[in-house]
């Protein structure tokens, strides 16, 4: 049986370099690059480049320092490229599906890396099947691909079959296109997934789903990709296609809750202080007697700093993680299931015993974890056990690239707060209010982001099919868009 991390996971991270200085090499950058971006898919990893006009790639499953040596990299030469890492939340896991995906069609070749997930994909997929196209692979990134290359025929310009694409495409996209002659960035205009641009010396234009990317191959930060715009580069510099209309901003929230590394910003706001903000709420909101403050790695650690600082409680580190466990490991019996928190994660005794802790983490989903680190502290001897999650209770799934499970799998719909404390073995537990949460970005209402796991307010149209196909005995009437 495969056990897996209960926390949510993102679909993926994308990157992309045009350069015309002969000292920025793009597949080294990009690798640099997808190093930083692990976190954000561990499923597969790909790179493909362009060397005046030829596209070439190589991509595999596994992490991204397994699938790419020097030898291979020596290979990948062009002054474009382009690379992804996956976590698959919609497609199987499978090497056909990781990505870039490259294709050759009438009008040359292109590469596509792509985060996020169509609300549509299924739709506009049969209309494809069902005029002759052969699907390779079971992703969404193939329906923009056959899209934007039928596009292309009647086109002008590759950037306008993209921008022609883009109205016909629903749910949340970052999306980087590389053709023989541009890299072209896309974001959806809800402005879903993140999407920055960066700069290396005078000739280098980078593109990152995160600002840490940017550190990690030497760029500096120019700005965000706006929601609903196009942004090329080619050997004229970097230009801009502007969004055809405005929408409501819906970043996902759970971008600064949990996705995002620590030391990103995101449209502006640092993840970091976003999660101690999320610390300090809980730390006012839900007071409690306590010696010390601790955080499960990596993501509750921030959020403890931030609750310690508040309520003037020490933070202590309390528990440490093993790095070196993927996501997902092998647990064939029930007792080695139960035991499987301890490969990732175990007790510091000597900090939690005798003491009175409270513990931060970012989220419970299905309940399957939490309750096994609380049994861990209280064995290690700690007398009492305060659960703080800084992000309210999961209720609904998401429809724009997150795996978030069907509302039969999520706890929050099936039990009270106090019944998840009581059956995560703590003392007290709360979660962080759904009213609080534009105070951890600073914000005095929910305008800007996406909080439709929460709050079941979806800002894009979801349809029936898709809609229904998360939806259970639980549901209740919700605002859907």
């Amino acid at each position: 049986m495969i056990f897996q991390d209960e926390k949510p996971h993102e679909e993926c991270g994308v990157f992309g370099i045009y350069a015309l200085d002969a000292d920025v090499i793009p597949a080294y950058a990009c690798y640099n690059a997808l190093l930083a971006l692990q976190h954000r898919g561990q499923e597969s990893c790909g790179i493909a480049v362009n060397n005046d006009g030829v596209l070439s790639y190589s991509k595999d499953m596994g992490l991204v320092k397994e699938a790419f040596s020097d030898e291979i990299l020596s290979r990948l030469q062009g002054q474009m490229a382009v690379g992804h890492v996956r976590y698959s939340t919609a497609g199987a896991s499978v090497r056909e599906n990781a990505q870039p995906l490259v294709m050759r069609y009438i009008k040359g070749s292109l590469a596509i890396a792509h985060n996020g997930n169509l609300t549509n994909a299924l739709e506009i997929r049969r209309e494809l099947e069902c005029a002759g196209s052969i699907f390779q692979t079971t992703i969404d990134s193939e329906v923009i691909a056959y899209l934007i290359a039928r596009e292309r025929v009647g086109a002008p310009s590759i950037e306008e079959a993209l921008r022609r694409t883009m109205r016909k495409i629903h749910g949340s996209y970052s999306l980087l296109v590389m053709s023989p002659q541009k890299l072209i960035a896309a974001r959806d205009p809800h402005g879903f997934r993140p999407l920055c641009i960066g700069k290396i010396g005078d000739s280098a234009y980078v593109f990152a789903s995160e600002t840490c990317a940017l550190d990690a191959c030497g760029a500096e930060f120019v700005r965000d990709v706006e929601p609903g715009e196009i942004v090329i580069a080619d050997k004229n510099g970097l230009r801009s296609i502007p969004a055809e209309k405005q929408e409501r901003r819906a970043l996902c929230i759970f971008e600064y809750i949990y996705f995002a590394r620590t030391d990103s910003v995101i449209d502006g706001i640092s993840v970091y202080q976003a999660r101690k903000e999320a610390g300090r709420i809980l730390a006012r909101q839900s007071p409690v007697k306590a010696d010390i403050v601790i955080g499960v790695p990596e993501s509750g650690i921030d959020a403890a700093i931030g609750y310690s600082e508040e309520s003037g409680i020490p933070y202590q580190k309390g528990i440490v993680k093993n790095g070196y466990i993927g996501r997902t490991f092998i647990k064939p019996t029930q007792t080695e299931r139960e035991r499987s928190v301890r490969l990732k994660l175990n007790a510091i005794a000597s900090e939690v015993a005798g003491k009175r802790v409270v513990m931060l983490d970012d989220s419970i989903v299905r309940g399957t974890t939490c309750g096994r680190i609380v049994s861990m502290l209280k064995e290690a001897g700690a007398k009492e056990v305060h659960l703080r999650i800084s992000s309210p209770p999961f209720l609904w799934p998401c429809y724009y690239g997150t795996d978030i499970p069907s509302r039969d799998q999520l706890i929050a719909c099936k039990h009270s707060i106090e019944e998840i404390g009581r059956m995560n073995y703590a003392d007290s537990i709360d979660f962080l209010k759904l009213e609080n949460l534009p105070h951890m970005l600073h914000k005095e209402t929910d305008e800007g982001y996406c909080d439709a796991c929460f709050s079941g307010h979806y800002p894009a149209e979801i349809p029936d099919e898709e809609f229904a196909r998360k939806m259970n005995r639980y549901c209740m009437p919700i605002k859907r868009y």
